[in-house]
């Protein structure tokens, strides 16, 4: 018997990193997936983001754990597109348990956006498309009147002000925002809402030449081992990052009954780095 059996979770920017392994954990554990991403490049985001290819490669996976998966390619930013995305995967899986809005993104002025568009796209991503995301489940898990479980991925950057790049820390702090209201408003319906915070995540996001050049300014051309030796300065463990399994398997104790009673909560899961 897994912890999750019967249950239907929705999780965003499933593709790959994160998402991908949050989709993983939480179907080995029983539930069924309905997995969302938008599977194209924006703009201001300085490195290669997920493609139609990771998501399929993100079905076949949860497929060969014999449960069942709905993809569906939407913008966290378009509320009708999610709205529609959630109403599908409910009408397919039969019902919806746990949202984990995890889609994020961080943006560079190297891409030749301007600092406000930069602002805009990371803050619209990472804060917008959180409460998009819970706006077009939250119907689903009240009506269902089993109650709930609901993660919104911050980061370290959520408690404390990293310089990360214009707008992540701000986005990442309101995230928390978010979660208490939601924590509050939702209580009555016995559905759960906690945040979740990551030091540096062994991910396509943070490894590449953009990240390790943030972090090696010193170096022209810093490759990712130059950077490990820089993330490391930044956690208290001697780690230079975690594993994205790291973050699924808190997430997973959060939505399973291990945390039946936990809300309102900011889980770090940053190898000591909120005390530096």
């Amino acid at each position: 018997m897994g912890a999750l059996d019967g249950k239907v979770a929705l999780i965003t920017g499933a593709a790959r990193g994160q998402g991908r392994s949050h989709a993983l954990t939480l179907a080995r554990a029983g539930a069924d997936i309905v997995a969302i991403d938008i599977c194209a490049q924006l703009e201001s985001v300085p490195y290669a983001m997920a493609t139609p290819d990771d998501l399929a490669g993100t079905v076949l996976e949860i497929e060969a754990l014999d449960r069942r998966v709905v993809a569906v390619q939407a913008d966290v930013r378009d509320a009708d597109a999610l709205a529609a995305a959630a109403d599908f995967g409910v009408a397919e899986l039969g019902r919806l348990d746990i949202v984990v809005a995890n889609a994020g993104i961080i943006t560079s002025d190297s891409t030749g956006a301007t600092r406000a568009q930069i602002f805009r796209d990371v803050v619209d991503v990472n804060l917008t498309g959180v409460y998009l995301t819970v706006e077009a489940t939250r119907r689903h898990l009240i009506e269902g009147g089993r109650g709930g479980s609901i993660v919104l991925t911050s980061s370290l950057a959520g408690l404390r002000a990293l310089g990360a790049g214009s707008g992540y820390t701000e986005s990442k702090h309101g995230v928390v925002g978010l979660m208490r209201s939601l924590a509050i408003e939702l209580a009555p319906h016995f559905i759960r809402v906690n945040s979740v915070h990551p030091t540096m995540v062994d991910t396509p996001m943070i490894m590449n030449d953009y990240v390790f050049g943030k972090f090696r300014p010193d170096l022209e051309h810093p490759s990712r081992e130059d950077a490990e030796s820089a993330f490391a300065t930044q956690n208290l463990l001697p780690i230079p990052y975690v594993e994205a399994i790291d973050i699924s398997h808190a997430i997973l104790f959060l939505v399973s009954d291990a945390g039946r009673y936990i809300t309102g909560a900011t889980l770090s899961i940053d190898a000591g780095a909120a005390l530096r």
